[in-house]
């Protein structure tokens, strides 16, 4: 290799100037798009008083280790193995810078991932988006990945606290659904530093403004109508900065604790004086019933009892013809008499052959019977007399 074995000046700076563009091509997160994805940049450095092999065989050394794949153990020890590297320098780290240099610079090539679009620039200025698969990006005339963009439905959950119209403080929870457009993915990424935070201001300004006009059970009941306010002014508003808003859901309205038990204690007091209605409706039925049945069965008593009564009288009508006719000189007031004396011996008799039976004290001589059929007699004259008055 001749007398003097290092590497010529232009050489080595044609190596720095690579490095750097490396640690301008690798791009920033989907998340936040213009934060870098690591803290820190490898600079490699080789130094003029190196030996020309020495050098090479490091170069191939770190050649290796940037092309294990990512989580073997080789790759998780590349810092610690190129700390050990002579003649080699790190500062910050060197894990994603370094397979972007080895795969995007040494190849000038990027690979884009499904759903997902890169932002391409020239020395600092917007040049194209980049459609997901393999294109060609030559460091060498100023160009590097600004970062990427991606496509996929996303959603933001928005807690917001508000009040009613009757002054009722309610947290509204908004589900909101967007997305990127890939024709507007330029605005989408340099617009808006922080796209959560500029929903989320939208929605707090349209919940905010719609829920004071509504009473909370309004509130409850026009859930559709809130989502479909605060959908318009997002749609309107974010569609200039690239972002399409899918789908906005009121997915929750949470009163405060003391309230959501008062509605609670109301609900259920109504329940309750509609169970109280019933059940005196039911307990209403249930007498009318029981008293149109017992208002019948002493209907048909007292056609029992009056055709037992007419029984009676025709049985002792009969009684009498035929006992004046059998027995001359007797009256129907004698054939009274007797029955009625029949009808005291056959109570008398039954009153003693019942042993649970009160004791009933009556006038037991065969003249008390007189006594009471007269009375019998002369209360039944008594009362047709006053019938026929009346």
């Amino acid at each position: 290799m001749g007398g003097d074995d290092r590497l010529p000046p232009i050489v080595l700076s044609v190596w720095f100037y690579c490095v750097y563009l490396t640690s301008l091509s690798t791009g920033t997160s989907q998340e936040s798009p213009r934060v870098p994805r690591t803290k820190g940049c490898a600079v490699l450095i080789y130094t003029t008083s190196s030996p020309l092999e020495e050098q090479i065989k490091t170069q191939v050394e770190v050649a290796q280790l940037l092309l294990d794949p990512p989580g073997t153990k080789a790759n998780g020890l590349l810092g610690t193995k190129l700390q050990k590297l002579p003649y080699i320098k790190k500062n910050g780290t060197a894990g994603s810078y370094l397979r972007t240099a080895a795969m995007g610079n040494l190849f000038c090539c990027v690979q884009v991932d499904q759903s997902t679009v890169a932002i391409r620039e020239q020395f600092g200025k917007f040049d194209a988006v980049l459609e997901p698969g393999c294109h060609c990006l030559p460091w060498f005339a100023g160009k590097r990945i600004a970062g990427h963009l991606t496509l996929r439905l996303q959603q933001l959950d928005v807690r917001c606290e508000t009040k009613t119209k009757d002054n009722v403080f309610v947290n509204v929870v908004a589900s909101i659904q967007y997305r990127a457009l890939a024709g507007k993915a330029n605005d989408a990424f340099y617009k808006l530093s922080n796209t959560r935070s500029q929903i989320q201001a939208y929605v707090f300004d349209v919940i905010r403004a719609s829920v004071p006009k509504l009473n909370l059970d309004d509130a409850f009941e026009q859930k559709n109508d809130i989502a479909k306010a605060v959908e318009d002014e997002l749609e309107k508003a974010m569609s200039a900065y690239g972002f399409e808003i899918v789908q906005t859901l009121i997915v929750d309205i949470e009163p405060d604790e003391h309230v959501k038990r008062a509605m609670n204690e109301i609900n259920a007091a109504a329940r309750l004086r509609v169970a109280a209605n019933e059940k005196a409706e039911a307990e209403k039925i249930v007498q009318i019933k029981r008293a149109e049945g017992e208002a019948e069965a002493k209907y048909l008593s007292g056609l029992g009892i009056a055709r037992q009564r007419q029984a009676i009288v025709d049985g002792l009508r009969d009684s009498v013809l035929g006992f004046s006719v059998n027995v001359p000189g007797t009256t129907a007031k004698d054939v009274m008499d007797m029955v009625l004396i029949t009808q005291y011996f056959d109570t008398m008799k039954e009153i003693g052959a019942s042993s649970k039976a009160s004791s009933v004290f009556i006038p037991h001589g065969p003249g008390a019977v007189r006594d009471i059929a007269t009375q019998i007699r002369d209360g039944l004259l008594q009362g047709q007399a006053t019938t026929t008055s009346h």
